[in-house]
């Protein structure tokens, strides 16, 4: 494909898409049971909760929107959905025997293309699948990070970031596909040489993105800081107060047992949440 056509594609959006391919009809009806699902799909997990409210919408109102096809190359009787595989699935659990479909002409890089396209548009992809389908252009087609950037219209650095979240541990990648950590828990983790440990207290103990990054601070000090060794028993006190109050906790423990705490804060807010802390239980 020329390189001058790859604009930013979620500026242009599909109909754009569709106008640089050659649609063989305008808008035709074709058996749910003739269409086929994009072997090039990125999307691989459907929210439950979404899907049934389409279908709710779909036995009211029909597709509003048509679906978007190719001729199967597998079996000519078939045609290969480029766009709109949610539609189709809450379509067949609604009972239509037909569906509306834009018949287009698409090679393997441009159904990838509509596939990542719509999906990014409209928010559907978890951020792992949307980094593999960003890996399947590079990979499969020869893009680079700086041509995914400006066809789907996203920074380099948003593509490289996501792409990052790839070299996880499986687990890790799990907990992300399963929605049980954000994106931003995900970038945080991605730094880490302990990120399945950490991925599992940040589930075990609910946190939020900013507790999470305190508690990788922690790691990271105590990482770089001096070889004196700590009572193991002040490491977990630190770290159990530091996950409870999300913010880094220092203690230091004497021979004879006195010492100091200190809590770091990084603006006012954090400053007036250790005042209203202290306030609060004294």
């Amino acid at each position: 494909m020329d390189s001058n056509k790859i604009k930013k594609g979620l500026g242009r959006g599909l109909s754009s898409l569709i106008g640089e391919t050659k649609v063989q009809n305008n808008i035709n009806k074709l058996s749910v049971s003739n269409l086929v699902s994009n072997k090039y799909q990125p999307r691989k997990n459907f929210d439950e909760e979404n899907l049934q409210e389409l279908v709710n919408s779909i036995k009211e109102r029909g597709i509003i929107q048509p679906i978007i096809v190719r001729e199967s190359k597998a079996d000519t009787s078939k045609h290969e959905i480029i766009a709109g595989e949610r539609r189709w699935i809450a379509a067949q659990r609604a009972g239509l025997h037909e569906v509306p479909v834009v018949v287009t002409e698409a090679d393997d890089l441009r159904s990838l293309e509509f596939a990542i396209v719509e999906n990014v548009q409209r928010h559907d992809l978890n951020p792992i699948e949307e980094a593999k389908g960003y890996k399947r252009l590079i990979d499969d087609f020869e893009y680079n990070q700086e041509k995914v950037a400006k066809f789907i219209g996203k920074s380099r650095s948003h593509i490289t970031n996501c792409l990052r979240l790839l070299s996880l541990p499986t687990e890790v990648i799990q907990f992300i596909e399963e929605k049980k950590l954000t994106t931003g828990h995900a970038k945080i983790l991605v730094s880490l040489d302990n990120p399945i440990y950490v991925a599992n207290k940040i589930i075990d103990k609910n946190l939020s993105v900013r507790q999470a990054e305190s508690l990788v601070r922690v790691f990271k000090f105590k990482k770089g800081s001096s070889k004196i060794s700590k009572d193991p028993n002040i490491d977990s006190l630190e770290i159990s107060v530091t996950e409870k109050i999300g913010l880094k906790v220092f203690i230091k423990n004497n021979k004879n047992n006195r010492g100091t705490i200190t809590l770091e804060y990084k603006d006012l807010e954090q400053l007036n949440k250790i005042i209203k802390i202290l306030k609060s239980n004294y």
